[in-house]
């Protein structure tokens, strides 16, 4: 992938994960923090900071649970750990964090 594909593809992303949080309904404060940075503020203030990392090309999440990498496969975000989702992922810890259960579903936003 070049850089430019990479920025492509991820400034998208970036703007699916804002609209899925919107339509999710879940209980977040959601800023945009300079170009290519989201921020996630919950009622105990805790954070999820969601960003793309040109250099290694990945979108970088950093939440109360710890810190996740993921990177393009051709088809979706995939974690560079376990293979998980992105939006699966944030699913999970924005639900961690909020307290209630969310689905994030890019498709839907």
């Amino acid at each position: 992938m070049t850089a430019s594909d990479f920025e492509l593809v991820a400034q998208a992303t970036l703007e699916q994960i804002e609209a899925a949080l919107d339509a999710s309904g879940a209980e977040t404060d959601i800023e945009a923090k300079g170009d290519g940075v989201i921020e996630l503020t919950f009622e105990d203030r805790s954070k999820i900071i969601v960003n793309r990392h040109s250099a290694a090309k990945e979108i970088w999440v950093a939440a109360r649970s710890g810190g996740f990498h993921f990177r393009w496969d051709g088809t979706s975000w995939r974690d560079t750990r376990d293979g998980s989702e992105l939006f699966a992922a944030l699913s999970r810890l924005v639900s961690a964090q909020s307290g209630a259960a969310v689905r994030l579903d890019p498709r839907r936003a």
